[in-house]
């Protein structure tokens, strides 16, 4: 009887544990599908303070120099915002430029529109094979390559998060900046070396810094000892390559 008493306790416990343990669902896309080249995916794991980010991915040689955009969330990508501005009790569509939300990759980029900064814009976007709507939550992306690769580079990440303030970046902290309220802690650039040679590894992508605060030019401040939330955004980022 006893023994009976026990097995079903546990199954109770078993049951319950099971229970809390939700398996991560990863929706799954493709980009720059009609390339020649290699395909990079990174599968994105969302954190717990994941709350709809604006992300950048892009490739780099092995020194850290820009080759080309992998992904870009379409409203950076093309300097369109869907709820930009209300008129008529409605939310509409429109031109936004938002110098806080991506400055790394912007500046990395450095392609300068007709306003002088090195945003895009509708005249200037970034193509359509390589934007897309923002995942809702942990993401799957497999992104080709324009050309073939073959040795070391650095896949490059750049995520931020609106009105993320915590004890350091608070809301009063540069007052008469207003891109920078928009941002709040600023956005954090990830990065990891890959070697192209080694198809069978995963690499875990690192955050290596944070971009300027509001956007104002593309310096990078490897000083993350006032980041707080905002490095929970993203649990884990690997990549993996394959020819």
């Amino acid at each position: 009887m006893k023994t009976k008493i026990i097995l079903a306790v546990l199954l109770v416990i078993t049951t319950c544990i099971s229970a809390k343990i939700k398996k991560t669902v990863f929706s799954e896309e493709n980009y720059g599908v009609n390339n020649v080249g290699t395909t990079v995916t990174i599968q994105f794991e969302q954190g717990k303070e994941h709350n709809h980010p604006l992300f950048a991915i892009w490739l780099a040689d092995e020194n850290g120099k820009y080759i080309q955009t992998l992904y870009v969330s379409e409203t950076i990508g093309k300097g369109v915002f869907k709820r930009v501005s209300r008129k008529t009790g409605q939310w509409l569509a429109g031109e936004i430029q938002r110098p806080a939300a991506l400055p790394y990759w912007g500046h990395q980029r450095g392609i300068k529109n007709e306003y002088g900064n090195y945003l895009p814009t509708p005249k200037q976007p970034v193509i359509d094979a390589y934007t897309g709507a923002t995942p809702l939550a942990s993401f799957i992306l497999h992104a080709k390559t324009e050309k073939p690769l073959n040795g070391k580079y650095k896949i490059m990440l750049e995520l931020n998060q609106t009105w993320d303030w915590n004890e350091f970046w608070t809301n009063d902290m540069y007052p008469t900046e207003k891109e920078y309220r928009t941002s709040c802690q600023p956005a954090l650039v990830y990065s990891v070396d890959i070697d192209t040679n080694d198809s069978d590894a995963e690499y875990l992508l690192k955050p290596i810094g944070h971009s300027h605060y509001s956007g104002a030019d593309g310096s990078l401040n490897t000083d993350l000892s006032t980041i707080t939330t905002a490095l929970q955004i993203a649990k884990k980022i690997i990549v993996k390559i394959s020819k």
